[in-house]
């Protein structure tokens, strides 16, 4: 599936964001997230971990995906093992809701604590940060103690 045909990426009230160009069901795939891998010391605003050691430096349109406390997306990581032993992984956009023709597609960042930084999503169950869900009471521990 080209995500050129699905998804297309316009301004937002934070810079750039990718919306859908059709409506999707739950649990289909939106596209396949491309890029470059880097060793997981290498930093931009825009890197989605694949694992302990490495990034993912994403390229258009889905190098504009928002964050939102209550996403209608998630990320699909995929991995298996080719000959010789390479790990091949691919990272995958896939809905997890209903998401309709001209909605901003978003995926929950779930930063961990040391990186958490105020929300600006506007969901109704906004966390007021972004930090995983799980993290959220160390974190506000932390900022009640400073």
């Amino acid at each position: 599936m080209k995500s050129k045909r699905v998804v297309k990426v316009k301004r937002t009230i934070l810079g750039k964001g990718v919306f859908a160009k059709r409506s999707f069901k739950p649990d289909k795939i939106v596209g396949e997230i491309c890029g470059d891998i880097m060793n997981s010391d290498f930093e931009s605003d825009y890197c989605m971990h694949l694992d302990r050691k490495t990034v993912l430096e994403p390229v258009r349109p889905f190098r504009f995906l928002n964050h939102n406390c209550t996403p209608n997306c998630e990320l699909l990581l995929w991995k298996r093992r080719k000959g010789a032993g390479k790990r091949v992984r691919r990272l995958w956009l896939r809905t997890i809701r209903r998401v309709k023709k001209g909605e901003q597609l978003t995926i929950d960042y779930a930063w961990p604590v040391d990186a958490a930084i105020p929300c600006l999503c506007t969901s109704e169950r906004c966390r007021k940060w972004i930090v995983a869900e799980a993290d959220l009471p160390k974190l506000l521990r932390r900022t009640l103690s400073a």
